[in-house]
């Protein structure tokens, strides 16, 4: 890839974010790719198309570093889940025998799964030593008579941000607007036609269905008419990303990653987008009026509004079950991107009170965002530091952290409620439903009998136990009561009862 396609895609005329004389989505600096590189940010964005054949072409490390670590799921086909790569070694390289393995590679992939198309992943290795992928993925489609497209996203041209990027603006280059989509099945278009129910177009861009969330919300579009051509990428199949652009209205769901994919499809083909999330009642209900708004039919809007009110009712009585649980509860919410601002208006949803949120992956739009939700003053963190996290957690005397994967062992070691947040989690929870799995995963969190018991001192020492992180309860000091029945060990020296 060009070094002047890079500063294209880093200066996306839709984000306001870089207008700003600093702005975040800037040239690569050293180390900045340290939290995904480039090549990272693309495979994920596309892995979750199940149906294609996921190949990386570089050393086998890449494949292994980077494969599966977003949790989403498929409906269907599941050969996203195979790991391939042309495993590079030192000869290879030496040899110049990168491109011949790697058209080898396309064929047995082609020939042992029969994928829907191939999408070949350049690394930094097979950039730095000049292979043209470009050229073998051509001379491969032709000759196996599929779609071969090349994904050019070696680490070191950025962050994993830029990755996002670049796999979207493969799919413009390579893919979307090739195909057609599928008729309707002859049940569901009699169905409609009967209910007098006229049926409207759309894409998410942005939505990775992790842990099968998306499956909460889906039925709601079923019942409204509402046909979801593609969902880019979470449980996507090639040939509907090939027919994305005759949908009426994209809406993206995580702005920072493809909003370029948004931008284009409305310079191309004239269709609209606006950025929404699915995280909150409240969110939820927004999305689904602006969907109904933007495509201009009454009737939608009528019977969207009485989805909503029916859905917000029967959602809001099974919350009142766990919001006199989770009322008044402090939550230090370490994320980035949408989910900075959308997981803060769930929360809020809850009746509980977020003290700070992080804000490293985060756009302009979604500070401000995150400005409207907490106010003014609100804080936001962008130092991963562990250190800073946890003072964070004292100072602000937050009740539990919910973060990503990698804040875990932080927060266990600090003896903190924990709850992950981000896309190697187990639950999902977008939608209505998804609001009330989130209460109760919250829930279970903070009444787990474990924080009591880790915060207790040890029965076998009279020293005083520190106090706990949100500072409500003074030190814990032993007592008699409190060893019970123990049986303290006897040392047959002075030095080994004082612990030398």
């Amino acid at each position: 890839m060009k070094a002047s396609e890079v500063a294209e895609l880093l200066n996306e005329p839709a984000c306001s974010h870089n207008q700003k004389s600093k702005s975040g989505c800037a040239r690569p600096k050293p180390g900045a790719s340290a939290g995904g590189c480039a090549f990272d940010g693309a495979q994920i964005a596309l892995l979750p198309i199940a149906d294609v054949a996921h190949i990386v072409h570089g050393p086998i490390a890449c494949a292994g570093n980077s494969w599966d670590n977003r949790g989403t799921r498929s409906s269907g086909p599941t050969l996203y889940r195979i790991g391939m790569t042309t495993d590079l070694t030192e000869q290879d390289v030496i040899m110049g025998r990168g491109e011949k393995r790697l058209l080898h590679s396309i064929r047995q992939a082609v020939e042992r799964y029969r994928p829907a198309a191939v999408f070949v992943y350049n690394t930094c290795v097979t950039a730095l030593i000049g292979d043209d992928v470009d050229a073998v993925c051509k001379a491969a489609g032709e000759r196996l008579g599929l779609p071969v497209v090349p994904v050019d996203a070696a680490g070191f041209y950025g962050t994993k941000n830029l990755g996002n990027r670049i796999a979207g603006e493969a799919m413009i280059k390579y893919v979307i607007g090739t195909g057609e989509p599928d008729p309707l099945p002859e049940s569901v278009a009699q169905d409609y036609a009967q209910r007098g129910i006229r049926v409207h177009t759309v894409n998410l861009i942005g939505e990775y269905n992790i842990a099968g969330e998306f499956w909460h919300v889906a039925p709601l579009f079923d019942e409204l008419g509402i046909r979801i051509l593609c969902s880019l990428s979470g449980d996507a199949r090639y040939r509907e990303v090939a027919a994305m652009h005759h949908a009426q209205v994209n809406m993206v769901v995580c702005s920072k990653a493809l909003l370029n994919v948004a931008r284009k499809m409305q310079e191309r083909w004239g269709i609209p987008f606006f950025e929404g999330s699915f995280y909150g009642v409240e969110d939820t209900s927004r999305a689904l009026r602006d969907f109904a708004r933007l495509m201009g039919d009454a009737d939608l809007c009528e019977r969207t509004e009485a989805l909503i009110a029916r859905e917000e009712a029967r959602i809001h009585a099974k919350l009142d079950a766990w919001r006199p649980r989770l009322s008044g509860k402090r939550v230090l919410l370490y994320t980035g991107g949408v989910k900075s601002w959308s997981v803060v208006s769930a929360l809020q949803d809850l009746g509980m009170e977020v003290v700070a949120t992080g804000t490293g992956k985060s756009t302009e739009e979604d500070k401000e965002r995150i400005r409207e939700l907490m106010g003014p003053e609100a804080k936001m963190l962008k130092s991963d530091s562990a250190r800073e996290l946890l003072n964070a957690c004292y100072e602000l005397r937050a009740d539990m952290l919910i973060a990503g994967g990698r804040n875990l062992y932080t927060a266990l070691k600090a003896r903190l409620p924990f709850l992950d947040i981000n896309q190697e989690r187990e639950f999902g929870y977008a939608g209505y439903t998804g609001m009330v799995e989130l209460a109760r995963q919250l829930a279970l969190t903070l009444e787990s009998p474990v924080w009591e018991a880790v915060r207790r001192p040890a029965p076998w020492t009279r020293y005083a136990a520190p106090a706990p992180l949100n500072g409500a309860d003074a030190a814990l000091e032993v007592t008699d009561e409190d060893e019970g029945d123990v049986d303290f060990p006897t040392f047959s020296t002075p030095a080994l009862a004082r612990g030398a």
